[in-house]
């Protein structure tokens, strides 16, 4: 079997299995373990899978920009906002970070809270509502992801103490913890998480088990997990056993 053939078997292989082997690829494409193990990392080089000790796992689900992801998988998203939302409490201060499902959240906002984001299209919609003071981090702004990233804004939130940081997630692995593919962002989500005493991170199920080169930080320092799906399934059960609160 060519190169090319084998590699294609693999990214098929984790289009249905959160990870693969060296060992089952190897029995399966009758080559060498050396082998599989020089074409994941072929892979991993093109940014086609994530390269973990004794196999690989796939890369999260590719990002485009804000205003294009804001209008994909809507009905999933407002899922998920509506099960973030009970776990905020009137008078809190929260953190949005800049991604379209925390978005999504803030439209839902109704109660006196101060908000502190550094997510442009975030302040926006949230200014000028009543009873809620709304913080927007400043920095340098991201033109695809539209958030402000940098010295400015981290030095801000080293200053602050939050009740609560939702965490929109790119990748989130039980192993490899919350990774992300963009580092300026990374070490905005490390900030904001380093300030809060509860982190809840909101993900679509289909970047879970999955990582990215960035990372934000251990499984374990997530309190809470929202998806769109029933918090039940299986695919939970590795988070469940950190004690990580599942909605």
């Amino acid at each position: 079997m060519l190169k090319e053939e084998r590699m294609d078997f693999i990214i098929n292989q984790l289009k249905s299995n959160p990870s693969v082997k060296l060992g089952k690829l190897s029995e399966a494409l009758h080559v060498s373990e050396y082998t599989i193990r020089r074409d994941i990392e072929s892979l991993a080089k093109n940014g086609l899978v994530t390269k973990v000790r004794g196999g690989a796992i796939p890369h999260s689900p590719s990002a485009h920009s804000f205003k294009e992801r804001i209008h994909v998988s809507e009905n999933e998203k407002l899922i998920i906002a509506q099960k973030a939302l009970q776990l905020i409490k009137p008078g809190s201060t929260i953190l949005l970070d800049g991604g379209t499902t925390t978005y999504t959240l803030a439209g839902l906002l109704d109660m006196p809270l101060t908000v502190i984001t550094n997510n442009i299209p975030i302040a926006a919609l949230l200014a000028g509502r009543i009873n809620m003071e709304v913080i927007i981090t400043g920095g340098r702004i991201l033109p695809d992801s539209l958030v402000a990233v940098g010295s400015y804004a981290i030095k801000l939130l080293e200053q602050l103490h939050v009740d609560i940081c939702f965490v929109g997630i790119c990748s989130l692995h039980h192993q490899i913890g919350v990774s992300s593919i963009d580092y300026f962002e990374c070490e905005m989500k490390r900030a904001m998480v380093s300030c809060s005493d509860k982190i809840v991170a909101l993900t679509g199920h289909d970047k879970i088990g999955t990582a990215e080169t960035y990372k934000i930080c251990a499984i374990d320092t997530l309190d809470a997990i929202v998806t769109e799906i029933d918090a039940r399934n299986e695919i939970f059960e590795p988070y469940r056993q950190r004690n990580i609160q599942i909605l």
